[in-house]
């Protein structure tokens, strides 16, 4: 059986070696905070000619899409450019005719795209084909082709990310 005095041996012996850890753990985070203070202002410089480089080469590939028609992407230096179909905006004018329409056009499958509340869903309704679409009379909108860059390493976005919390950096370095 255990004395108050062997626990409080232990008690002490693990205080003394949390103190230890946290005055370890101090050190790392004066190190680096050292570091970021050496580094940043240079890190900030490299990220202000990412966003310039990324901008010009938008304006480029945004001018020129007859060079993207095939293929609509091309990978030049690591970088994925061109132009990328957006899913777009299912639209219709009438829930309860769309639903009518679906039940008519699926049957029993139209419950998986129709909510208990009977009102279309637009997410599932987004993966039947568009011949479908039409025949339920929904439009598809905003499907319209946009530049796309994105590179190979997205572990320096999130580095970078962390380092300065940055939230426009993902656009520019992915």
């Amino acid at each position: 059986m255990s004395t108050i005095d062997e626990i409080e041996i232990k008690a002490k012996a693990l205080a003394a070696a949390r103190a230890e850890l946290a005055e370890r753990v101090g050190r790392i985070r004066d190190e680096q905070d050292a570091i970021k203070r050496r580094l940043l202002t240079g890190v900030r410089n490299a990220l202000a000619r990412a966003r310039d480089a990324y901008d010009e080469l938008h304006a480029l590939v945004e001018s020129a899409p007859e060079l993207f028609e095939k293929p609509k992407t091309r990978t030049l230096h690591g970088v994925r450019l061109g132009f990328m179909k957006q899913r777009g905006k299912l639209e219709w004018d009438d829930d309860r005719a769309l639903i009518d329409a679906l039940r008519k056009l699926l049957g029993d499958e139209a419950e998986g795209l129709i909510r208990t509340t009977e009102k279309p869903i637009a997410a599932r309704l987004q993966d039947l084909p568009a011949r479908d679409l039409r025949r339920l009379g929904v439009r598809v909108a905003d499907d319209t082709d946009v530049v796309v860059i994105k590179t190979a390493d997205d572990a320096l976005d999130k580095f970078i990310d962390a380092l300065i919390g940055d939230d426009r950096i993902e656009e520019v370095v992915s």
